[in-house]
């Protein structure tokens, strides 16, 4: 059956103190909202309908970017969680199957748990996501009979008795499309906010003589983020069971407490991840691989055998084919570098192919902007690069050819050819010493002054 996901993302997060829409926070480096979006993805959903409304704009720019099949609608005023998915449905007129609500504030449900919230519908016409609270403070009751859904009771009005639940709601829903809309249409707001609850269809389901059912998930799962502190924790929680299932893969790390990833990072077996390494989105390192301590990899694949750093830096676009190293204070951007190349000292390589076996020495630079275009350097196979050599782009260092240390290379170089291009040594015997007891007689006349 096919199934459609409606994202609730117009809050405006108040307490996190910020202008920032609050499901555009990162955690683990990627956005609130993005952690909803894939996780929604394991359902392989015909439609994702993202509500927006604080910072909308900005919202739908992200959105878009990682999927640009979502479709974006507005809840003009923010008028309680049935309110915004009421918003959803001109957008998934005609559309079948189920429908199954998530927020985006809410980042670590998982595809298990989504799975499962899909087969109960089997059994029941509404399904809730519920889970056992080890402080359930003031979340709405989970009522149940058996498998049964009985009702929803918010703590305001829950009895004693109901208090002491300790199955609560995380306000995930899936329901029959059709049926989704119905309830909500229904939903009142006899309440002291004057909002409409999502919550409330279930008991106006069970009214209408339909089933309910509940699903239970880790209370972890449901964790959602209001305050920086909230924030805060689920990073702490997000990169406790990223090392964790690093380690349990196969992956050295000495200081596993030090280290940084993001959402997306892949590392393979055999990897050795050194001391206070960062991972930004998009990094792929291929089975023994090291990462030495202090580098940051953003957007780049390190391949087997490859060694990065100790404080290096990989931006977007870096591909390090097998054996390459990249050394201290080495930044390499969309760049390839092919099997065994080595830039192993203080280099900038950007907008470049560097091919197998090359050698940069220290201090090279691949001058690749003009100021308004980037231009692309290539330095062939097993080439030689001279220590502070400038490459100033477009420019070919051919297969098996030298630069000499401190040149400025502006044009080509043939295959097998040896390029200088560094201002001629002037040498003035004596001037040196002259000149330099005249500035410490200067200096010492203005002290003594």
């Amino acid at each position: 059956m096919s199934v459609s996901l409606i994202i609730l993302a117009a809050g405006q997060g108040s307490r996190m103190q910020s202008d920032l829409p609050k499901v555009l926070h990162p955690l683990a480096q990627v956005p609130l909202v993005v952690h909803a979006m894939r996780a929604g993805r394991a359902l392989d959903p015909d439609h994702v309908v993202i509500v927006v409304g604080h910072g909308g704009a900005q919202v739908a720019d992200v959105v878009l970017a990682e999927d640009d099949r979502a479709q974006v609608v507005p809840q003009e005023r923010q008028l309680g969680t049935a309110h915004a998915v009421a918003q959803a449905r001109d957008t998934l007129d005609g559309a079948g199957g189920d429908v199954v609500v998530l927020y985006g504030d809410t980042p670590f449900i998982s595809e298990d748990t989504l799975h499962a919230l899909r087969n109960a519908r089997a059994a029941h016409d509404v399904v809730v996501l519920g889970f056992e609270a080890a402080d359930p403070g003031r979340y709405g009751r989970l009522v149940t009979n058996g498998d049964s859904l009985e009702r929803i009771v918010e703590f305001k009005d829950a009895t004693d008795e109901e208090r002491r639940i300790t199955l609560c709601n995380s306000g995930v829903v899936c329901a029959d499309r059709a049926l989704l809309f119905d309830l909500v249409d229904k939903v009142g707001n006899d309440n002291a906010a004057g909002e409409y609850y999502l919550p409330d269809i279930v008991g106006l389901a069970r009214a209408a003589g339909l089933s309910a059912g509940v699903v239970i998930c880790p209370e972890a799962e449901t964790l959602g983020i209001n305050t920086r502190a909230e924030l805060a924790a689920a990073e702490a929680a997000f990169q406790a069971r990223a090392r964790a299932d690093a380690l349990e893969n196969g992956v050295a790390m000495q200081a596993p407490d030090t280290v940084i990833f993001a959402q997306d990072t892949v590392i393979g077996c055999d990897s050795i991840i050194e001391p206070y390494v960062v991972f930004g989105p998009g990094v792929s390192v291929e089975g023994g691989a090291t990462i030495r301590a202090f580098s940051h990899l953003e957007g780049a694949h390190v391949s087997r055998g490859a060694v990065v750093g100790p404080y290096a830096r990989l931006r977007p676009g870096a591909e390090l084919a097998e054996d390459v190293r990249v050394g201290n204070f080495v930044e390499i951007k969309n760049a390839t570098l092919d099997e065994g190349a080595k830039v192993n000292h203080l280099s900038y390589v950007g907008d470049a192919h560097v091919g197998a076996r090359a050698n940069l020495g220290a201090g090279t630079v691949t001058c690749n902007y003009d100021g308004v275009f980037k231009h692309h350097t290539t330095i062939g196979e097993g080439a030689f690069i001279g220590s502070s050599t400038m490459l100033v782009a477009p420019v070919v260092v051919g297969a098996h050819a030298m630069t000499g240390s401190g040149s400025v290379i502006t044009s080509d170089v043939p295959d097998g050819a040896l390029a200088l291009g560094r201002a001629r040594q002037d040498t003035k015997p004596g001037l040196g010493k002259r000149l330099m007891d005249k500035l410490r007689a200067a200096k010492a006349a203005r002290v003594k002054g």
